[in-house]
């Protein structure tokens, strides 16, 4: 029984770890034109007329997969979204779609 504590101890600490990565790495990368809450209500968000991605509609229409490629590749409507395949590790990437998804208007 203290082992299985022990071990669902450590996967809620590796848990907190690693969205704790996840949201410092979306104020580094992603923040100053996706804003804290993913609203885009930043100058740069504002004057690219970049779409609120916390929006259901949004995160509905939107697979994981289709957030990894503009994530990795740069976005195809805006070219100041720059391709990240060669700045992040793919697990960075995938850690960003989790944060991204967190983002939901409730």
């Amino acid at each position: 029984m203290r082992s299985v504590l022990l071990l669902s101890l450590t996967l809620a600490t590796a848990a907190q770890a690693a969205d704790e990565a996840a949201a410092e790495l979306w104020t580094a990368k992603c923040k100053s034109c996706h804003g804290p809450d993913g609203r885009a209500q930043t100058q740069m968000g504002k004057k690219e007329s970049i779409v609120d991605i916390s929006q259901p509609a949004w995160q509905q229409a939107q697979t994981d997969a289709d957030i990894r490629e503009v994530i990795a590749d740069g976005s195809p409507r805006n070219k100041k979204m720059k391709a990240y395949k060669d700045k992040l590790t793919p697990e960075q990437i995938d850690s960003l779609v989790t944060y991204i998804r967190t983002l939901k208007k409730g």
